[in-house]
């Protein structure tokens, strides 16, 4: 089961991060969400804070962007997906 974590500009970096590590710690990848330059500003302090979390313990995380349209309240727009992958160093 693909697990999406929506990040916005109010999103705490911390928790994002915790959560994104929670997550990898079942599974080799979760996408994380954004839509709007904060949002996206967010999500990439959690992931540096992520890799401070994983790297004293042998492991390293790789980042594949894409675009995702989708749809919230009714209009459609453009999100930053980022798909992070663990990786063993």
């Amino acid at each position: 089961m693909i697990k999406i974590v929506k990040v916005k500009t109010e999103s705490s970096v911390s928790a994002v991060a915790g959560s994104l590590s929670n997550i990898l710690k079942e599974q080799n990848y979760v996408d994380v969400q954004t839509i709007g330059a904060g949002a996206l500003n967010q999500a990439l302090k959690a992931i540096i804070v992520l890799r401070g979390y994983l790297t004293p313990l042998g492991e390293d995380i790789e980042i594949v962007p894409t675009f995702q349209e989708v749809r919230i309240s009714g209009e459609t727009k453009t999100a930053i997906r980022l798909k992070v992958k663990k990786k063993i160093m």
